[in-house]
């Protein structure tokens, strides 16, 4: 199976406040992160990580092990962590700023960052993106399907139940958002 994640924020004590979180500490929120991505993700699955997985550098490698699944990291403006001379990049496939995936005939492309039209838009390639966590508006202007279209997706974990999203539930969504356009 193939999934996709973005936003966890691991180690990040202010993601709480600031996204509304329900959870009590960095350890609560850590736990359940690594437990919800761990009950999806097998060990032989391609998990897609775009971007903000773990803020700081404090026990990166840790939490990176104890996460299953083959990772591919899109990077996020909070990974510094991967620019550390002490950081083994070997825990991640490959580590990019973008990426397109091709699955069943259909273009992904994967981003950190929401952008308004992308390869392929307009033969139904599909775009992933985290960075807006929950924010459903920026600068007066509402962000989200209206704006960007059936076939964008945040895969981030403040709308995804702080769970992983799998390709198929993505495909799921775009019909449905097609649906309701019609």
């Amino acid at each position: 199976m193939i999934y996709f994640t973005a936003d966890t924020h691991f180690n990040h004590s202010n993601i709480i406040n600031l996204c509304n979180r329900p959870f009590n500490s960095v350890n609560h929120m850590n736990q359940t992160l690594i437990r919800n991505w761990n009950s999806l993700v097998g060990v032989s699955d391609d998990i897609y990580i775009l971007g903000d997985l773990i803020f700081g550098a404090n026990q990166t490698k840790e939490i990176l092990y104890s996460l299953n699944g083959r990772k591919f990291m899109i990077r996020g403006n909070h990974d510094k962590f991967l620019g550390s001379q002490d950081f083994d990049l070997s825990c991640f496939e490959w580590v990019k700023d973008y990426f397109e995936l091709n699955y069943k005939k259909r273009k992904f492309v994967l981003f950190h960052y929401p952008i308004y039209e992308w390869n392929g838009f307009f033969k139904e390639s599909v775009h992933l993106y985290g960075h807006v966590h929950n924010s459903e508006f920026v600068g007066g202007r509402e962000r989200g399907t209206e704006m960007l279209g059936v076939n964008a997706v945040n895969v981030g974990v403040d709308v995804n139940d702080f769970y992983p999203v799998s390709i198929e539930r993505i495909l799921s969504k775009c019909q449905l958002k097609r649906d309701r356009t019609i």
